[in-house]
């Protein structure tokens, strides 16, 4: 197998301070680990002001926390590696829609993770990060032929869906269907997709193994399961089995049953072949996210240990693993700024309208109970805003009604000319926004930080309204890279056609 264990790459970056020297966190922030992350966070916030990321033309950034996503690549990489087998080959592939931002997938790429794409704009994305075949896993419900073709001829691993897929695939794996690779025939690693049905989460959307699922072969419909091991006895090219039973709201048992159903299929599927046919399990990602506080829970280390506690087989060292988390790895470690343009009321409710709404918070905006997202309030000069807590709504600038980021929350008095940051956007928010109102993307921008320990005496401002002292932030140690510039009104004009300004009705010729 071309992948093994990789160890996180350290940063050439200043190096975020050591959680285990970090100061006792206050309790608003949790552990220490904590506490550091939102010191970091709060320098990020004041120095983003002072160096002009936020402006009336650009009033909404985002700000990536580049040691977060360090320390969280290499939790991912402990949790399993305390569970695996000595020389049991892994790979980590961050699923590319959670942030599709080539420089994101970079950074990603030298903490030792590979990509799972689903597109041919996601495998794109993760090429242009650097990202060898070896390392890529391509999943898709409505694979095309040509997608499958470039698949195999690169040679990165793909997971076959559905019985149609697979017909495509007999054709494209016959001897000489390839003639571009030698012998005519693809070494890529095929796997199939299975839906071991075990129902849904508290997220009926987000939900991937319930009954009806439209993804991959569903093993409790009549007759699926013994095509399933009859088709991988049939095709030795066949080596894998993935299954992805994980979303946000779904119990960690769940998914834990889910990986059981995959392994005891592997299992069955080799005792009908006579040998090691399955060689390899995709156990997907979908752990879920702790979007109510600065903790994060669950772990990657509580997740695997459940795993070999409920399929202790896996460990052994018979299956190669494949990850594929995506939320839980970059959620935590970023934050959409905003600034308030103005401070109403209506109906006696305040109402503080920013410039952060659906087109950034899409899933909030539209499905705010199964989506909420904590906001923090900081004043005009990017400090933790203090004063008594205040019922209010936190809209966005969408010409919708429902175009509220924040019902009800209690804050700080905001006012215009203050700031307000959506915390734990750092997944799929910011990185694929939506062109509601033809609202400019937001540019994107990754942190580091020198020493801000200091400032975790300061608190975090937040909801509580208690932001403490400001701490002693080094606004000078706070580096800034931009992942994405802000898109000016003549890339959106670009975008919207405006080149073929005159295609509908200039003069048929």
């Amino acid at each position: 197998m071309a992948y093994t264990h990789h160890a996180a790459v350290q940063p050439e970056s200043p190096a975020a301070p050591d959680p285990a020297e970090a100061p006792d966190a206050p309790d608003a922030c949790g552990s220490p680990r904590a506490a550091a992350a939102v010191a970091r966070r709060d320098a990020a916030v004041r120095a983003a002001v002072a160096r002009g990321l936020l402006s009336d033309e650009h009033p909404v950034a985002a700000l990536l926390d580049v040691a977060s996503v360090r320390e969280t690549a290499a939790a991912l990489h402990a949790a399993f590696d305390e569970v695996t087998a000595p020389g049991q080959p892994v790979l980590h592939s961050f699923a590319v829609k959670a942030s599709s931002l080539v420089p994101v997938l970079r950074l990603l790429a030298d903490c030792g993770l590979g990509c799972e794409v689903a597109s041919p704009g996601e495998l794109a994305l993760a090429r242009a990060a650097g990202v060898g075949p070896e390392s890529i896993v391509l999943d898709s419900p409505a694979k095309t032929a040509g997608e499958l073709r470039e698949a195999l001829e690169l040679g990165i691993a793909l997971n076959a869906d559905n019985r149609q897929e697979l017909e495509r695939l007999d054709a494209l794996m016959a001897p000489g269907a390839l003639p571009s690779l030698s012998g005519g025939r693809s070494a890529s690693p095929v796997g199939l997709r299975v839906n071991p049905q075990l129902g849904g989460g508290s997220i009926g959307a987000m939900s991937t193994a319930t009954a009806t699922s439209k993804f991959g072969f569903a093993l409790q419909d009549e007759g699926a399961r013994e095509f399933v091991v009859r088709a991988c006895v049939e095709r030795p090219w066949i080596t894998r089995l993935h299954c992805h039973v994980g979303s946000q709201g779904m119990p960690l048992e769940k998914m834990a049953a889910g990986v059981a159903a995959t392994y005891e299929l592997a299992e069955e599927i080799n005792r009908a072949a006579g040998e090691r046919r399955i060689d390899t399990l995709d156990i997907g990602g979908g752990l879920p996210v702790n979007f109510d506080s600065e903790e994060v829970s669950p772990t990657f280390a509580e997740y695997a240990r459940l795993l070999r506690d409920t399929v202790p087989g896996l460990f052994d060292g018979r299956y190669g693993l494949v990850t594929e988390f995506g939320r839980s790895v970059l959620a935590k470690c970023g934050l959409v700024l905003a600034l308030v343009e103005y401070a109403k009321s209506s109906g006696g409710r305040p109402i503080a309208v920013t410039h952060a709404g659906a087109q950034v918070a899409v899933r909030t905006v539209f499905a705010p109970e199964a989506w909420p997202l904590r906001v923090t309030a900081y004043d005009g000069l990017g400090r933790p805003k203090r004063g008594a807590p205040v019922v209010q709504d936190i809209a966005g600038p969408c010409c919708f009604a429902g175009d509220l980021v924040a019902r009800g929350r209690e804050l700080p008095e905001l006012a215009s000319g203050d700031l307000v940051a959506l915390l734990d956007t750092g997944a799929y928010y910011f990185s694929t926004p939506f062109d509601y109102n033809s609202l400019p993307r937001p540019g994107v921008y990754g942190f580091t930080t020198g020493d801000t320990a200091s400032a975790a005496a300061g608190g975090a401002g937040g909801e509580d309204g208690d932001g403490g002292s400001d701490g002693d932030i080094d606004l000078d140690a706070v580096r800034f890279a931009t992942v994405r510039p802000p898109q000016t009104l003549d890339d959106l004009v670009a975008a919207s056609g405006g080149a073929q300004r005159d295609a509908l009705t200039a003069p048929r010729p």
